[in-house]
């Protein structure tokens, strides 16, 4: 009994050793507490980079951004979501927390990308009467597709949802990164992003569809994918990612280390709400 005692307190002081190695302990010269962030209450919306009842990482960005900028949270993730599923996030976000939160950041898009989902229109056009300086004329007009069966049409739901429940709240997307190779099983195998989708895409096509929702939609764009300097593809960023031969497609926590500093600097150019 004591020796099976001393195996199990072995093997957790040795689990304890693991996440105490993989975290990155935050010091007191990076953290900026004393700013517009300080205290703030941020819903997370998104998929497994961000759900943390996952295995991919011992410690996330958004807890890191806790300790760097004093942001409570809220998360609502689920690993395999995509910007459908971001929109019921939503409801469920205003539903429980009304106006209790001061922002909501969504992380989403690299699983629509991997279904083949198609990037579709923002809008459709057509030509309507509207009145010019007193005059009648006739002038293209365009309207919001909203529409679950295209990315355009996911986050025009998803932002027109927000902005008309939240208009004095900080709204931000956090575009995906790039992404590795990755097998969770036999039939659960993703190749890299030097492979096109089944619709002949590239990722990069998807982020550039949500940097324009950004400037469409007036929310401020964090553009991960560009500026976290994360690239998996390369063996030299392994060390950043949950397993070199299986998974280079989720950051362990010396990686979500690296995208909370990224994510900290941006927010320091924006206003937590209005």
């Amino acid at each position: 009994m004591i020796r099976r005692f001393v195996v199990l307190l072995t093997f957790a002081f040795a689990c304890i050793l693991a996440i105490a190695q993989d975290r990155v302990v935050v010091k007191d010269s990076e953290k900026t507490l004393d700013t517009q962030w300080n205290g703030k209450h941020v819903a997370y919306l998104g998929d497994s980079m961000t759900d943390p009842n996952t295995s991919v990482t011992t410690y996330w960005y958004w807890q890191y951004l806790k300790e760097l900028l004093n942001i409570d949270y809220s998360v609502y993730a689920v690993s395999g979501y995509q910007w459908s599923d971001i929109y019921r996030m939503a409801e469920k976000v205003y539903a429980e927390k009304k106006d209790s939160i001061h922002a909501v950041f969504i992380w989403a898009g690299t699983n629509d990308y991997n279904n083949n989902l198609p990037i579709g229109d923002f809008f459709t056009e057509e030509i309507k009467q509207t009145n010019h300086n007193g005059k009648f004329v006739n002038r293209k007009h365009r309207t919001f597709i909203l529409s679950d069966s295209t990315f355009c049409g996911r986050i025009n739901k998803v932002l027109s949802f927000l902005k008309e429940h939240y208009p004095t709240k900080q709204i931000v997307i956090l575009t995906p990164i790039h992404r590795g190779y990755a097998k969770f099983g036999a039939q659960n195998i993703q190749p890299s992003e030097d492979f096109a989708n089944g619709q002949g895409l590239y990722l990069d096509a998807y982020i550039d569809a949500l940097k324009k929702a950004g400037s469409y939609w007036s929310v401020p764009v964090i553009d991960l994918y560009s500026i976290s300097g994360l690239y998996p593809v390369a063996d030299s960023f392994t060390p950043y990612f949950t397993n070199e031969k299986t998974d280079r497609l989720h950051p362990n926590a010396k990686g979500h280390y690296r995208l909370a500093k990224t994510i900290q600097y941006q927010l320091l150019t924006l206003p937590s709400e209005y």
